[in-house]
């Protein structure tokens, strides 16, 4: 099993002591984040795209190119990039000059974004947004393997034998489609021949087994091998201790916090306790054996050979955060790496040669 640390780069103060961070001081928190899970061997590094409050995660490709300055083996992830909302060139441009600047360790997850600020914002709504996530995709996925593009669609102007630079590293890039509940983003998936990352945050295991379920069967569909499907999963929190009375203890003022959060703004929590979140969610809180315990029994589910885990400290203190990682990296990921067999995250980049 492969594992990420992914970030939304959240902007709150501390749910245990109340600080909130400036944002300079976030940004490089994020940053000395993904250089801390390089240092511990992690296998990726996402930052997600998020464009209204309490985030500022509105420009990913910006925060990953510090970060791809900062490390040198660890791969780089989107979660999400938003094509709903971007122009497909102008997000082909973005992400072929980081591909470049990372050295070919860059992999797309991409998805229609969320909120009600991206309708005032890019004029995208619950009614266009799924036509524009596919539209924008399938033109992304064009200009990233053509050198010129002939093309035409609904959302932006058409494009005749258009040239698009720099031209790639990675070619083709590994594009992952995010998914918290949508058919139509996991049928995209499986119709190009993609891996999907389900969030496995907000619900119990049986939505998201339901869609990792259909995407295996449109896989098939489609007309693809079904060993060749791959997915990956969220998990909605991580602390882990040498006993689950520590981790439980230490991890309970966060959670109480995330609850009043939730309902401060009049949304009502799916698990109301932390103990309920335990039982019930893909919340990965207790000593090494049960969180080794809980991901494989996800695992029978899903099938899935990558999980991320959350990269902000959310509460703990840096002395904290860290020794929890250490923690996963020393007695859970040798674990679940035996039992679950995944394949490389990366692909052997070929330099092109233009004519």
């Amino acid at each position: 099993m492969k594992v990420l640390l992914i970030t939304l780069i959240t902007h709150l103060p501390d749910p245990v002591t109340g600080r909130r961070r400036s944002t300079t001081e976030r940004f490089r928190q994020v940053v000395d984040n993904a250089v801390l899970a390089e240092e511990l061997g992690f296998d990726g590094y996402g930052v997600g795209e998020r464009h209204e409050r309490p985030f500022i995660s509105s420009s990913p490709p910006v925060v990953l190119s510090h970060i791809a300055a900062r490390t040198s083996t660890i791969r780089l992830f989107t979660a999400v990039t938003t094509l709903s909302l971007l122009d497909p060139v102008r997000a082909y441009e973005d992400y072929a000059t980081l591909d470049h600047l990372s050295g070919g360790r860059l992999d797309l997850i991409i998805g229609k974004g969320n909120g009600a600020a991206q309708a005032q914002l890019f004029h995208v709504t619950a009614e266009d947004q799924w036509a524009r996530n596919r539209e924008g995709y399938e033109l992304f996925r064009r200009l990233w393997r053509e050198e010129k593009v002939t093309w035409s669609g609904r959302f932006r102007p058409p494009l005749v034998d258009a040239e698009t630079w720099p031209r790639p590293l990675q070619q083709p890039i590994r594009v992952w489609h995010g998914s918290a509940t949508s058919r139509e983003s996991v049928d995209l998936a499986a119709r190009y021949g993609d891996p999907i990352f389900s969030a496995n945050v907000t619900n119990p295991i049986e939505p998201y087994a339901e869609l990792i379920r259909y995407y295996r069967e449109r896989w098939v569909h489609y007309g693809h091998d079904p060993a060749d499907a791959l997915v990956g999963a969220g998990t909605a929190g991580f602390y882990a201790a040498r006993t689950s009375q520590e981790a439980v203890e230490t991890y309970r003022p966060i959670f109480d916090a995330r609850v009043a959060a939730f309902r401060k703004v009049g949304v009502r929590p799916v698990f109301e306790s932390l103990e309920d979140a335990i039982e019930r969610s893909s919340i990965l809180v207790g000593s090494p054996p049960q969180i080794i315990e809980k991901v494989l029994r996800y695992h029978e589910r899903f099938g899935h050979e990558v999980i991320h885990l959350q990269a902000d400290s959310d509460g703990l203190t840096d002395k904290q955060h860290r020794q929890t990682l250490e923690l996963f990296q020393t007695e859970i990921a040798p674990a679940l790496r035996r039992a679950i067999p995944s394949r490389p995250l990366h692909r052997v980049v070929r330099h092109q040669r233009l004519s």
